[in-house]
């Protein structure tokens, strides 16, 4: 099989990963070109933009999650790269400037450690010459020599949970073990990172929302645990989208307002000193789809409110639907040179006022 029927089959089963972001750049890509499709846009942890090739090493699998375009016994055309032709490939896209990282992943239709050494030499490879980003998936039930291999040679590594916990999991990937197979090498990859043993600044992880029934809460619970044990840098939320020929292709999809609710959440949680307490559930532990999160917690907590914009703390200022870190740390500064006193002042900063201004006062007047 020619090269680029590899690519298009190995970059169509690697589209499930989430890494996107809404920038992109390197060179102006020609859409007539038939790998252009499979660059996309990523944010890597500094928050740089870059053109990132998205691909699999192999496309077959042992495992039958239920939900998954590469489980065993789905029809489709099965393909793998050797290290060397997946390196030589990369290299050249590299080398012509249409891209400038890679994400690598696999699916493993042998022992993962034998798929696993595949992908570790190929990045070996492409390092000898290539010193930009890199971010490697360890695959579920690799050794954590592995773990460690993957870790030194790339700039981010990963390890997709798909549900929140064991029971959801077994829902969906009944062969997958949920603490040997995944917990355990995320606390050894976030060991490993923690003490600078390696390249990788970070780990991330992905579920797989509203495959496995799951609430919100467990979502967020989980992810919560991952931050404080595991040292993850940030969970990623994919809405279920069935796919034919499995066994859940008849299953509702999710909508995207749950995931991107859950991303606001996430985002509270890591971002503006809330704690998995603060956010408001149902009664079925799910969030509000007509409030979002932050507002909802505003609504909740009336007592709360309002805030004045001249005494409130950094902190204070965050619970305020319509101030975020920029424009809380940017009254605070200044504050410290003059009082505001009108909304005219507050307008200065970043602050949305058609949000906030139903929450505060303004030097002691509602505005």
């Amino acid at each position: 099989m020619d090269t680029l029927k590899k690519v298009n089959l190995l970059a169509e089963g690697a589209k499930y990963d989430v890494c996107l972001s809404s920038c992109l750049g390197g060179r102006k890509r020609d859409p007539k070109d038939p790998i252009c499709k499979w660059i996309y846009p990523a944010v890597l942890p500094d928050g740089r933009f870059i053109p990132l090739l998205k691909i699999l090493m192999d496309n077959a699998c042992k495992n039958r999650c239920l939900y998954c375009a590469q489980r065993n016994g789905r029809v489709f055309q099965e393909v793998s790269f050797t290290p060397d032709e997946l390196a030589s490939f990369f290299l050249r896209l590299a080398q012509e400037g249409l891209v400038h990282g890679l994400f690598l992943s696999s699916a493993h239709s042998h022992d993962p450690n034998f798929v696993m050494e595949k992908m570790v030499k190929a990045v070996s490879i492409v390092r000898k010459s290539f010193q930009g980003y890199v971010h490697l998936k360890i695959l579920p039930g690799v050794s954590l020599d592995y773990v460690e291999k993957a870790v030194e040679l790339a700039d981010r590594v990963s390890l997709n949970l798909e549900a929140p916990n064991r029971e959801r999991l077994k829902k969906i990937a009944p062969e997958k073990a949920f603490i040997k197979e995944l917990i355990e090498p995320m606390r050894k990859a976030g060991a490993l990172i923690s003490q600078r043993k390696g390249r990788a600044k970070s780990q991330i992880t992905q579920f797989v929302v509203g495959a496995s029934d799951e609430s919100d809460y467990e979502l967020l619970k989980t992810t919560t645990w991952l931050y404080k044990e595991v040292g993850l840098y940030r969970a990623y939320f994919s809405s279920f989208h069935p796919i034919p020929q499995t066994p859940m292709e008849n299953h509702k999809p999710t909508p995207l307002i749950r995931e991107h609710r859950l991303y606001q959440a996430e985002f509270l949680l890591r971002n503006y000193g809330f704690s998995l307490s603060d956010i408001v559930f149902d009664e079925d532990g799910n969030l509000s789809e007509r409030f979002d999160p932050k507002m909802n917690w505003a609504i909740s907590h009336p007592e709360r409110f309002p805030v004045e914009i001249n005494d409130a703390d950094y902190y204070e200022l965050l619970r305020v639907p319509g101030i975020g870190p920029k424009s809380a740390k940017e009254i605070v500064y200044s504050r410290r040179k003059s009082k505001f006193h009108s909304k005219e002042d507050l307008r200065r900063t970043p602050v949305v006022l058609k949000r906030a201004l139903p929450w505060i006062t303004i030097d002691g007047c509602k505005i």
